[in-house]
């Protein structure tokens, strides 16, 4: 049986909240979705499509391919059920493979011994039948194994990513407190912006948020970055294929005449270290850096589009009093030099947004690490408020 041929269930993960704009990148892929849930959604696909999805999603975390389902009582059930499976047929005996889990079972307090006796099963089985064995590491850098154990129920999936796909791979210096690309991606696609007109993202740090609008702007695919998958060490791997795919994202990446993305930070290592990702994504050509304070920043008159801003939150006392300031200052700089743009205010702390002075229109609920965030939509009115005739609201 070829597991790049035949469709099985897949479950592609993401991380909290991700998940409505996962699955509209899903369908605008093809596929159709059969469950969403809240960190992720399930198909059915082969290995091969699951390479496209690997290679276009902005969203995602991991590919997962099913290749079987069993009930588990103890960690000895899980190895009898995997030590009985066709490793030799999976993964090559000179190979390389790592093992990760998610395992919420009374029998386990370590998801580290869950995935001992996988590899266990797996070494096991190549030594019954082939008289030698894999290598086997924790570095995602060959064939994939994930177990998905809850209480009596598991899976086992052919992780055909290996390292997360939310880290897109182009980002070099990742500065002081980064926003994760998958995120940046997510809180772009649940704006308003339509992708052509201006990007306005200051206190820009590292570049996240700018480079991920322009490569969204320019339907450049996180795959472009990237030269190592695990579907890449799974027998019956066909490069022709992943070549072909590989060969359509350069051939959908569009021109967009007239964009402008204006990126500004206060700091000058910032801006220097966003315009080293920026050319390490291919974008650096379309935002223009620049250092100064926020308030300071551009802002065109001409194809209105966006101003997004991502202020830090503040953990101590002495940084919320002058953060206050800050978030008010970005309150009056919305109101005074921003008509005729939509507002973002990606924030941790509702409580210094309430600061900003403005009613925002949408609060869309996202997570950064552990910190439950929001993205705060302002109606930025030039002129009167029957004048005004935004774009229309994407999902929330």
């Amino acid at each position: 049986m070829s597991y790049f041929t035949t469709p099985s269930r897949v479950i592609i993960t993401c991380h909290k909240r991700l998940a409505p704009y996962l699955e509209q990148e899903v369908k605008d892929l093809g596929f159709d979705i059969e469950e969403a849930f809240v960190t992720g959604l399930r198909i059915k696909a082969s290995i091969n499509e699951c390479i496209k999805l690997n290679l276009n999603l902005y969203c995602a975390s991991q590919v997962l391919y099913s290749l079987g389902s069993f009930t588990a009582h103890h960690p000895d059930d899980v190895y009898r059920f995997l030590v009985q499976m066709p490793w030799e047929d999976i993964i090559a005996g000179e190979g390389y493979f790592s093992v990760t889990s998610n395992v919420q079972n009374p029998t386990i307090n370590n998801s580290m011994f869950a995935n001992l006796r996988v590899k266990d099963a797996i070494v096991d089985r190549f030594r019954d039948k082939k008289g030698t064995r894999p290598t086997t590491g924790s570095d995602l850098i060959g064939a994939v194994i994930h177990l998905f154990w809850k209480n009596d129920s598991a899976e086992i999936f052919i992780d055909t990513s290996g390292d997360s796909l939310a880290r897109h791979g182009y980002r070099k210096i990742p500065g002081r407190a980064p926003m994760l690309e998958a995120l940046a991606s997510a809180t772009i696609l649940a704006s308003r912006w339509d992708r052509n007109s201006t990007f306005i993202n200051p206190m820009c740090g590292s570049g996240t948020l700018a480079i991920e609008a322009a490569l969204i702007a320019t339907n450049s695919r996180p795959g472009l970055f990237r030269d190592n998958f695990a579907f890449m060490h799974v027998l019956g791997y066909d490069q022709e294929i992943y070549d072909a795919e590989q060969a359509k994202l350069e051939e959908q990446i569009r021109d967009v005449p007239g964009l402008r993305i204006i990126a500004t930070d206060y700091s000058n290592v910032a801006i220097a270290n966003a315009r080293k990702n920026a050319i390490a994504a291919g974008v650096s050509e379309l935002i223009d850096f620049e250092c100064c304070d926020f308030a300071e920043t551009e802002v065109p008159k001409e194809n209105k589009g966006v101003f997004f801003i991502n202020p830090e939150y503040g953990d101590r006392l002495g940084e919320i009093a002058e953060l206050e300031e800050t978030y008010a200052r970005i309150g009056d700089f919305m109101k005074q030099k921003c008509g005729g743009y939509f507002g973002y205010v990606f924030t941790g702390n509702l409580d210094l947004a309430k600061k900003i002075g403005l009613k925002a229109k949408r609060r869309i609920e996202f997570y950064t690490s552990t910190i439950d965030c929001r993205l705060l939509e302002y109606e930025l009115y030039e002129g009167t408020r029957r004048e005004f005739n935004p774009p229309a609201a994407p999902l929330a």
